[in-house]
């Protein structure tokens, strides 16, 4: 999975930016602990969609477990692909890139989670973490998690899931983590539009061209190449960036700090 680490920092940006304007009577974050979970699910979930094929690095991010469900995934979105493929879609053996990286896919899981979370409360809202953890581990530090291992990757994503709940207050406010899972998936196959290989994300309910399962892309001179210099030297650099201080922003306090050191700042001017 050359894009990894790129789909979950970027998928932690867009975590972090939905939780700033997601609205607390919609569900939305109302503590820190909550937005970084938010953060966190969503890094995770832009590693989702690739959960169709037993060829990707998060395959095996909980061992035999994630590797048997990614088997079941694969051959449930080639049962699907070839149940809403048109004329002109080709033949295909296998599922990935198709069913998983739709928005009808990100959609759907989203209304799951949240109804998991609305049924089940602060327990849904850790498991839900506690999967996500692992599969963003897999892809922000997808070299310790080979040298490692699953169990490694397993305990820490535990570890950090059990320090969350501690942290957590009373109440929970946020009842919309599911958006952050649905909002991961859409992140990464938007990712995945960029580069020269496309992404079928409004199929099969769009077609075009006597096709339902058309790729996504942008034009050959704008898309990049997954893995490339251009993704490694700027793209990545820049969303690190990007959410380390959207993470630092989301801290209790530091928008009131800084609005205060601008008030001050602008009296002594």
């Amino acid at each position: 999975m050359v894009m990894g680490a790129t789909h979950a920092v970027s998928g932690a940006v867009a975590g972090l930016l939905a939780a700033q304007v997601l609205p607390p009577e919609w569900g939305g974050p109302t503590s820190t602990a909550e937005v970084f979970t938010f953060a966190g699910v969503c890094a995770g979930a832009a590693l989702l969609p690739d959960l169709d094929t037993t060829q990707s690095t998060v395959a095996r991010s909980f061992g035999p477990l994630s590797w048997v469900l990614a088997k079941v995934v694969d051959e449930v979105s080639l049962w699907y692909y070839r149940l809403t493929r048109g004329k002109r879609d080709p033949k295909r053996n296998g599922g990935h890139r198709t069913l998983t990286h739709t928005a009808l896919f990100a959609i759907a899981i989203s209304a799951g989670v949240s109804a998991l979370v609305t049924a089940f409360g602060r327990g849904a809202v850790i498991g839900t973490l506690f999967l996500t953890l692992g599969l963003a581990l897999r892809g922000l530090a997808g070299g310790w998690a080979k040298r490692s291992g699953w169990i490694a990757v397993t305990l820490v994503a535990g570890v950090l899931a059990a320090l969350t709940w501690t942290w957590y207050p009373d109440e929970i406010g946020s009842r919309a983590l599911g958006v952050a899972v649905g909002l991961g998936c859409a992140v990464h196959c938007l990712g995945d539009a960029i580069t020269k290989e496309g992404v079928p994300f409004l199929a099969p309910l769009v077609p075009w061209s006597g096709k339902r399962w058309w790729e996504l892309q942008l034009p050959s001179w704008l898309s990049i190449r997954a893995g490339g210099t251009f993704e490694r030297a700027f793209l990545g650099p820049v969303l690190t960036l990007v959410a380390g201080a959207l993470a630092v922003w989301s801290l209790d306090g530091v928008p009131e700090a800084v609005n205060d050191a601008l008030v001050q700042f602008g009296a002594l001017s």
